[in-house]
């Protein structure tokens, strides 16, 4: 099945949590591979390309399939470069090859519990909608209405205090972003958040959810990924 559409996996070379992030082992593979493969075997994108600044993270992710059609520039390379632009960059240079999509999913190179039947999913819900953008998200573990912070003193004060004695099968369900991926159309903008009215949540469950920014949680993604493996076969 051809859609027209484009997976752009952005992975910069200078992660400083976790060294290398982008290609440190994870079970036998560099971590990015599982995101470029699971992109590939959805069979639902013309083109899938990585955008890097880092030579060997482009050598690696050519090696497991991806398409790397330039180097990305040091200033959109920094810590504080976000993902937009990044992504904005690898479209501005495609078109100027003459390339052209009408959909695009920008896939985090950190999503080793990514499945294609998700990417699918969301791609379906938002080619039959009116909608323009779906992206992955999962459910909050623990009412929203029941979290509190710490203040300057030390001392508790809650988000939401007239909640305090609310039973939680009577709060409203929240959800958070999975930091997978992100579906949008092309051929029209919206000047809403992603999080907002003109998006679809693809809901994932939360055993396939981790976000991968320190080393606590790179063990937790492999403890995930470990369990849900050992329960497939």
């Amino acid at each position: 099945m051809r859609t027209n559409a484009i997976a752009i996996i952005p992975a910069r070379g200078g992660s400083k949590r976790i060294p290398r992030k982008n290609i440190k082992d994870f079970f036998g593979k560099p971590l990015i591979a599982y995101s470029i493969q699971t992109a590939l075997e959805s069979n639902l994108f013309d083109k899938v390309i990585v955008t890097t600044d880092d030579e060997e993270i482009a050598a690696i992710a050519k090696e497991y399939g991806a398409n790397i059609p330039f180097i990305r520039p040091r200033e959109l390379s920094d810590d504080f470069t976000g993902t937009d632009d990044v992504v904005q960059h690898a479209l501005n240079y495609l078109k100027e090859q003459g390339e052209e999509f009408n959909y695009i999913c920008t896939i985090y190179a950190t999503a080793p519990l990514l499945q294609s039947k998700y990417l699918m999913q969301g791609f379906e819900k938002l080619k039959n909608s009116d909608a323009l953008n779906a992206f992955s998200a999962t459910t909050m573990p623990f009412p929203i209405q029941r979290t509190f912070k710490i203040n300057a003193d030390g001392r508790c004060e809650m988000f939401t205090p007239e909640h305090y004695m609310t039973r939680s099968q009577d709060l409203e369900e929240a959800y958070q972003d999975a930091g997978q991926f992100y579906w949008a159309k092309l051929d029209k903008s919206s000047k809403e958040i992603m999080f907002g009215k003109d998006s679809i949540a693809i809901i994932l469950p939360r055993h396939l959810v981790q976000d991968i920014d320190t080393p606590e949680d790179w063990e937790r993604a492999e403890l995930m990924y470990e369990i849900l493996h050992k329960t497939k076969s």
